[in-house]
């Protein structure tokens, strides 16, 4: 298995992980307080990691582009985080967790479109099962 297929299942479990321990971490308290709470400790983690794993000769190689990308990445992130809690706050895990995986279908035509991946006769089928799934979901 190749390292980052192993990555992505670590992510993939963590993530899964991370929605019912936040809606637990939610009780009794706002949505936008458990993000806030939440957002702390994932900074001070991902510091502690950077101290650890980052060396510092590594930072010399950051350049604007970087920077304005990996800025707008955090923008994008931020919104998601905030109607994810927003959602997860107020409804079921599963169904919400679900959902937001659709995210999938907007990264698959974006990395299409913006970095030029390749799409594949099994990735559009994979996307439209994704997209059926998807449509089951929210059809009540």
């Amino acid at each position: 298995m190749k390292p980052w297929i192993l990555y992505a299942l670590i992510s993939m479990l963590f993530a899964g992980v991370t929605s019912v321990i936040a809606k637990k971490g939610m009780a009794d308290i706002s949505s936008e307080l458990g993000l806030t709470v939440r957002t702390i400790f994932v900074f001070a983690f991902v510091l502690l990691f950077a101290a650890v794993a980052v060396p510092m000769k590594a930072w010399e190689g950051l350049r604007k582009e970087n920077l304005l990308w990996l800025g707008v990445s955090a923008a994008t992130t931020a919104v998601s985080w905030i109607f994810y809690y927003k959602a997860i706050k107020d409804g079921e895990v599963s169904t919400v967790a679900l959902i937001d995986k659709g995210s999938i279908i907007i990264a698959v035509i974006l990395a299409a479109v913006i970095l030029k991946e390749t799409i594949t006769p099994r990735t559009i089928c994979g996307v439209a099962l994704m997209l059926g799934g998807l449509l089951v979901l929210v059809k009540r």
